[in-house]
């Protein structure tokens, strides 16, 4: 339909209650839990009971524990912090090795390694996280009984957390910086090669600088993908859980407004983080 002609009223209707109804499916869930974080219940539904600030401020003291003097929930949000920096950092350098050897070069077998890329995407979190864990106690055990070596990397802990994350992660790290290359003119790269730079100033002068949009972009998804995993994650975690698995055990011990707390928290870090980014990326 031609923007500039005038819609009858039941697909201006249609339109406006599809709108509303997917920001209202989107948005009033965060809503709901953005103001319950405030409620002065022990509880994180209705109905309200008044304003307090005790769910993330408050310290024994008052018979309430808040989020910010509660030393588990701060240490499982460090945790999640360690786990999501370093497979962010894994899934940069791997992501990007990716992008230049598939569109860059050319050699057999290129198609199926770029399908094969996509295969971690499509097997689902559990069945990925399990699969991970019997390979890595496999070979753990094989170790010990045979080397006599205790290879405590392969045992459930944060390191087979940042390897299972690792394993799809650096699937859409690539798929971002492989999008980006794609468009990217070789033939500036063919004239700095040609006026005596060297393969390392060209990476650094002409497509580090290119890149650098994509390269934001790519960690911050990367990490807030790794923040948010769940699935994976419960499958590999050792005794130190990362905030998804913490705050999952606490739910089946009995919610709190805490929990609501934590939530605001992270989503207010989220924005001003996502804010941050956009106002300090490079214009492509």
């Amino acid at each position: 339909m031609i923007p500039s002609l005038p819609r009858p009223a039941w697909l201006r209707v249609g339109t406006a209650l599809y709108v509303a109804t997917f920001l209202a499916v989107l948005f009033l869930p965060l809503v709901v839990i953005s103001v319950f974080a405030f409620n002065d219940a022990p509880y994180p539904a209705p109905p309200w009971h008044g304003f307090t600030l005790d769910w993330f401020f408050a310290d024994t003291r008052t018979g309430r524990l808040g989020m910010f003097h509660d030393g588990e929930l701060m240490a499982s949000i460090w945790t999640s912090c360690k786990v999501g920096l370093w497979v962010t950092l894994l899934s940069v350098l791997v992501g990007l090795a990716n992008a230049f050897l598939v569109e860059h070069h050319d050699f057999r077998g290129k198609q199926l390694l770029s399908i094969m890329m996509l295969v971690p995407l499509v097997i689902p979190g559990v069945i990925l996280g399990v699969s991970i864990l019997a390979f890595a106690s496999r070979i753990a055990q094989f170790a010990s009984g045979h080397f006599d070596l205790y290879l405590r990397f392969l045992r459930p802990g944060l390191p087979l957390v940042v390897l299972g994350q690792f394993s799809y992660i650096a699937t859409i790290a690539t798929l971002t910086l492989r999008a980006r290359l794609s468009r990217f003119d070789r033939t500036l790269e063919d004239a700095a090669l040609n006026l005596g730079a060297s393969r390392a100033a060209v990476f650094r002068t002409v497509l580090l600088p290119y890149l650098r949009p994509a390269l934001v972009g790519a960690a911050m998804i990367c990490f807030l993908l790794s923040f948010a995993d769940f699935n994976t994650t419960l499958m590999l975690v050792g005794g130190s859980p990362p905030l998804t698995v913490l705050m999952y055990g606490r739910m089946h011990e009995g919610a709190t407004p805490v929990l609501n707390a934590v939530s605001l928290f992270l989503m207010v870090a989220s924005a001003l983080l996502a804010l941050a980014l956009i106002r300090r990326a490079p214009r492509p």
